[in-house]
Parts: structure tokens; C-alpha cells; sequence
């Protein structure tokens, strides 16, 4: 169906699908002209235990008759402090003090400043494709695409740009693609970034708006190195392939290396407006004092509902889910490789999925779209991503179902040779 837009709606806000929702439940979406959707966009991977989770709306319905809003610098209340025992429980390394915000921009414009802070050091590495967000640090520390840039310029000084080793772009072996990137990062370290002026490199171990790109192991573990060679800080963005959506909780865990800092959000609370970055204590307190607050992050509901998405994931074995039924997933999406010309690559993992869409040997931002609209009309919610929008990505809620998933595909496959 085609969505009423509100008169009064910014124009420059496009929607994906002409589908206007009047309730969600589990994978589904349910539209106002009665059609019911399977929902694996997520909300852009935030409904991560599927829409209005019966012990989430509850946790939320509670503590909504108890306080919406304690300013979390101005008083203190209970559900972010349980909340941060519990996360605190998930980090890895001796990361083990929190800062919470309300969106993923504000929690890497907040890594951003502790960096530069903790460090004394003015410069950042980030990597081709990436992407952090849409304020001024973050959009400057963002890659995956020139929209996010266009019109903005000059922006922020001090951030340098490193190769990502994406092994399909390259072309290259696995190691081949992670060798030629860690030397080109020498190269720039010795050239453009000296590791006096450069305090860290933030990293998406899986790339999520460039493209569904996953690092590789020797990559991840040479940046690893150094990092810890040159004092520079090592920070990982898991706002959108963190919480479980790869089959682990952590998407740097699949590369055996620990960060010095990290950044969620998505599917943190399940829907609710609500990020976070960590840090070792020790490095958290060398920040400026004042230098951290916000109106709404910690908010008591948001940190309700986080509280109970974490003993959704843990009771229901989510995590597990998507390492399997994930499998199961790319096995099948593989599969239609073969019989496909315009699939050129599938790539990711756990409930993060990319399928490339080519024409001639070139992305074809054109065809995708036009899959993604097919998968529509059947009954599918499908997002893009890449450079040209040449991605089709899939990002079910960690409830999905084997049986829900070959649903979808089944509905893709049918797109696929609609739209040749």
C-alpha cells in the first residue's frame, strides 16, 4: 500500500516501503490495509527480539507507573544501575565503566572526545565504508557513502582514512586483502598520521552501512598489534553488528581480539532510544569532567526495557539462534547464488547477511532496489546498503525461525527472477 505521509513531515526523510503500520508482533508487521509483512529489516536491526516482546512491553508498561524521566546527572535511579551490573557483565576485557545516550552517533561522537581525551592526541583512523553516525564527528569519521557527507563540508579536522578489507572489492585472497590494508596503514601511520598525534582507530569488525562487510581475523589481530605498538587506542562500533545479531554477543569476538573501547545501541533495548560506549575505568577517568551528560540517555524506561531484551536474548537463546539459524540462512541464500547471475557475492554472519547485486561485473543499485520492492509486494521487508545501494541486507529479529527464514528466502528467490 502507499503511506499517507504527514503533511508536515520533512520531505527529505525517504521511507524504504510504501508500508504504513498499525501494530507489530514477533517478525511481523501488520499495515493498516490489513496485509501482514515479515519484518527483516528490524528496524535497521533494532527490534532485535522481534516487535513488542511480550516481557519487554511489560518491563516498560511497569516502570512507566513508576518514573519515565530521572535526568541521570541529576538524580539516580535503579534501572540504569541494574542495567549497568549487567552490561558490565558482557564486555570484554577490563572495559567496565558505561556512558549511555540516546542514539549510536552520540555514543561515537562520546568515544570520540574520551579518545582525544584520555590520549592527549588530536587524530582518528576510521576505514573506508565505514559508517558512525550523522553529527559532525561522527559523519566526519563516516565513509560508507558521500550522502552522509554531501553539503557538510568542511568537517572535522583530524581524521584519517585506512583501507577496509573488503576481500570481494579487492578481489584478493582473505589474507592477501588483510596484508595489503595493514601495510597501507603503516604507510599512513608513517606518511599523513604520525602515532604521536593519532589517539585511536575506531573499526566496524563487520561494516554494516558499506555493505555487510566482515574484517578478518589477521586484519582485526595486525590492527590489534598496532595499536598496542604506537599507544593508540582501539575501538570498536558494534552499534549494529553488536548484541547477538552475528552468532556472537560482540561481532569482534569472531576476530579474537580485545578493544579499548565499544560502542552500542540498535538492538539494545529492543526499540527503545537507547546507546551506550564503554571503557576500561582507568581510561574513562583520564576524560575531562563535564565532559560527558545528555538530557535523555540512561532513560529509566529505555534502561527497563534493556534490562528485560537481556533476559530475552539469555532465557530464549538468542545469541545461539543466530549463529544457527543464521548458518542455515546464508547455506540457503548461497545456494541461489548459483543459479543467479546477478547475486555476486553473499557475505556476513549470524542474522547479518548481505546479498551483492551485480550487472555486468558492476553493483547494480537499480536491480536491488527493484528485488527489495518485489520482496514487498510478497510480503517481505528488505532493506539495502553500499555505496550504490547495491546490497540487499538481511536483518531479522533474533526470534526469527528456520521456518520463517525459509519463508523469506523462498520469497527473495521468487524476486530474483521477477525483476531479471
Amino acid at each position: 500500500m502507499t503511506a499517507n505521509r504527514p503533511g508536515h513531515l520533512s520531505p527529505l526523510l525517504k521511507q524504504a516501503t510504501d508500508v504504513y503500520a498499525e501494530s507489530g508482533e514477533g517478525c511481523y508487521i501488520h499495515a493498516t490495509d490489513g496485509k501482514r509483512y515479515l519484518d527483516f529489516t528490524a528496524g535497521i536491526g533494532v527490534t532485535s527480539t522481534g516487535h513488542c516482546h511480550p516481557k519487554v512491553v511489560a518491563a516498560a508498561q511497569e516502570q512507566v507507573g513508576k518514573l519515565i524521566h530521572g535526568q541521570y546527572t541529576t538524580i539516580m535511579h535503579k534501572p540504569i544501575q541494574d542495567l549497568s551490573e549487567r552490561l558490565g557483565a558482557k564486555m570484554p576485557g577490563d572495559i567496565d565503566t558505561i556512558f549511555y545516550a540516546s542514539a549510536g552517533t552520540e555514543a561515537a561522537e562520546a568515544a570520540l572526545r574520551l579518545a582525544r581525551q584520555a590520549t592527549g592526541k588530536p587524530n582518528i583512523i576510521v576505514f573506508h565504508g565505514s559508517f558512525h553516525g550523522r553529527t559532525m564527528g561522527s559523519a566526519s569519521m563516516t565513509t560508507s557513502g558521500t550522502y552522509y557527507r554531501d553539503g557538510l563540508q568542511p568537517l572535522m579536522g583530524g581524521v584519517t582514512i585506512a583501507p577496509f578489507p573488503h576481500q570481494f572489492r579487492y578481489g584478493w585472497s582473505e589474507d592477501e586483502t588483510a596484508d595489503f590494508c595493514l601495510r597501507e596503514l603503516d604507510f599512513i601511520l608513517q606518511t599523513y598520521s604520525s602515532p604521536k598525534d593519532t589517539a585511536a582507530a575506531f573499526i566496524e569488525p563487520i561494516q554494516g552501512e558499506g555493505g555487510f562487510v566482515p574484517a578478518s581475523t589477521r586484519f582485526m589481530q595486525g590492527l590489534r598489534e598496532r595499536c598496542d605498538h604506537h599507544g593508540m587506542l582501539l575501538g570498536v562500533d558494534e552499534v549494529q553488528a553488536g548484541y547477538g545479531r552475528t552468532g556472537e554477543f560482540w561481532s569482534h569476538t569472531h576476530f579474537d581480539v580485545q578493544p579499548d573501547i565499544l560502542m552500542t545501541a540498535k538492538g539494545l533495548a529492543s526499540g527503545f532510544p537507547l546507546s551506550a560506549f564503554a571503557a576500561p575505568g582507568h581510561i574513562m577517568e583520564k576524560g575531562w569532567a563535564g565532559s560527558q551528560g545528555g538530557t535523555y540517555g540512561g532513560n529509566a524506561v529505555a534502561c527497563a526495557a534493556a534490562l528485560a531484551t537481556l533476559d530475552v536474548i539469555e532465557e530464549e537463546g538468542l545469541v545461539e539462534n543466530a549463529r544457527d539459524t543464521g548458518a542455515h540462512l546464508r547455506e540457503r541464500l548461497q545456494a541461489l547464488k548459483a543459479d543467479h547471475d546477478c547475486v555476486a557475492d553473499v557475505r556476513g554472519k549470524g542474522f547479518m547477511i548481505g546479498v551483492e547485486i551485480h550487472k555486468d561485473g558492476e553493483p547494480d543499485g537499480g536491480r536491488a532496489d527493484r528485488i527489495a520492492k518485489a520482496c514487498e509486494a510478497d510480503g517481505l521487508l528488505l532493506l539495502r546498503c553500499g555505496p550504490g545501494k547495491q546490497v540487499v541486507r538481511w536483518l531479522p529479529p533474533l526470534i526469527a525461525t528456520r521456518e520463517q527464514i525459509d519463508t523469506g528466502v523462498d520469497i527473495f528467490a521468487k524476486a530474483l527472477s521477477s525483476t531479471a
